[in-house]
């Protein structure tokens, strides 16, 4: 491994084109390394590698942006987007179970915790000693948040906790979630707070664990909580905010599956580029001809586009300027792109692209959560076109 490879971020300071080379260099060994040789396995078992998240966590990719006083890099998302596109250009789950510790659980106490909370929390998330999770998904209200029915109700210094949580990312296995309740009335912006529970509270479960058709090694599962008692000092912010909260967070977290998208698309591709001039028919590479030729050009200027938008949204998002319109076309553009090169790639395998002996059938199902996951491409084009409008 690169000697980048074994030491934590903890102490650089470069620039941001060297942060991002460092750690992709990084990431990039690390993913061939620790990641690539057990992929299939991983997927095929539905296997959560909890103690590669540990490694992860000693290198300092588990908190990239946590700032250093808390135990993290402190880094930007550049250099975020740039971890993730390097590991999920090796495995779209591994990537994904980053990005939602990253971006969701950590992200939402770094952002809205008060010190002690932070204190108390982001240390053991920077270094994952503690994997996080986050809760906003129900069984009936995917969209539709503000009428959830999962319910906290304050009774002296602790709130009491009733309902579910579906799609929860790290729901068995994390040690602490964030989790939106309803403290206020249903369908009111108002009425959604968010309370931070650690695994062991009584009353907090999960439920079961999703079959899914891809993204199978990062694991997914609901949580249930029966007149769960959470303390009233973990509460993030103040009461009523949390869906105001999410929605940042969600932002956030959109250029985190843009950026899990890109990796897909580049991993499907340089798959494809390397199959098409090793396979020969007639007599010469199938990259020779016009009909594969076009299709790797296509996915090319695509992804390059994507990448693009991506760090465009991020820069933004580093500056503290609104960021919701560009985070949003990202996202979608992004998702749909994976989606297509990942399609594009297994048709340029043609029959061994079926197969699970070659990596792109795998790029191929984990691409679609993409456009599903943290808002649908039909919810981001709902975004994108309100903010064209308030222009």
């Amino acid at each position: 491994m690169d000697t980048f490879a074994v030491h934590s971020l903890a102490g650089f300071d470069f620039n941001t084109d060297e942060n991002q080379q460092m750690i992709g260099r990084m990431a990039r060994d690390f993913a061939e390394k620790h990641i690539k040789p057990n992929v299939m396995d991983w997927d095929e078992a539905q296997t959560f590698p909890i103690e590669l998240f540990k490694q992860l966590g000693e290198l300092g990719l588990m908190g990239v942006m946590v700032p250093e006083q808390f135990g993290g890099s402190g880094f930007g998302y550049q250099e975020y987007v740039t971890v993730i596109v390097e590991i999920a250009k090796v495995c779209g789950s591994i990537g994904l179970s980053v990005a939602a510790h990253n971006s969701l659980c950590t992200g939402h106490i770094m952002t809205f915790g008060n010190d002690e909370q932070k204190q108390r929390w982001l240390p053991k998330l920077a270094t994952a000693e503690w994997i996080g999770a986050w809760g906003l998904t129900e069984a009936n209200t995917g969209s539709d948040a503000l009428r959830m029915n999962t319910t906290a109700v304050l009774d002296g210094d602790e709130y009491v906790v009733n309902g579910s949580k579906n799609w929860i990312t790290h729901g068995k296995s994390g040690n602490v979630a964030v989790v939106m309740v309803r403290t206020g009335e249903k369908g009111d912006s108002k009425g959604i707070s968010a309370l931070v529970i650690e695994k062991g509270t009584p009353g907090f479960t999960h439920g079961k664990k999703e079959n899914k058709l891809g993204m199978r090694a990062s694991e997914t599962t609901e949580l249930i909580f029966d007149n769960c008692r959470v303390p009233k000092a973990n509460l993030l912010g103040a009461e009523g905010e949390g869906f105001k909260q999410a929605m940042k967070v969600l932002d956030g977290g959109r250029i985190s599956i843009a950026a899990l998208s890109l990796g897909i698309a580049k991993g499907a591709f340089e798959a494809a580029v390397n199959y098409a001039k090793e396979r020969h028919q007639f007599g010469q590479p199938i990259s020779n001809f016009q009909a594969i030729a076009f299709k790797l050009a296509d996915m090319a200027t695509e992804i390059e586009a994507a990448e693009l938008l991506i760090m465009q949204a991020a820069d933004l998002k580093n500056r503290h300027l609104p960021m919701t319109k560009e985070a949003a076309m990202a996202k979608y553009y992004a998702s749909e792109v994976a989606v297509k090169c990942a399609n594009e790639a297994v048709q340029i395998f043609g029959g061994y692209g079926y197969t699970k002996d070659f990596p792109v059938e795998k790029f191929y199902r984990d691409a679609k959560l993409c456009t599903i996951g943290e808002g649908t491409s039909e919810i981001q084009k709902i975004v994108i076109s309100r903010e064209v409008l308030k222009g």
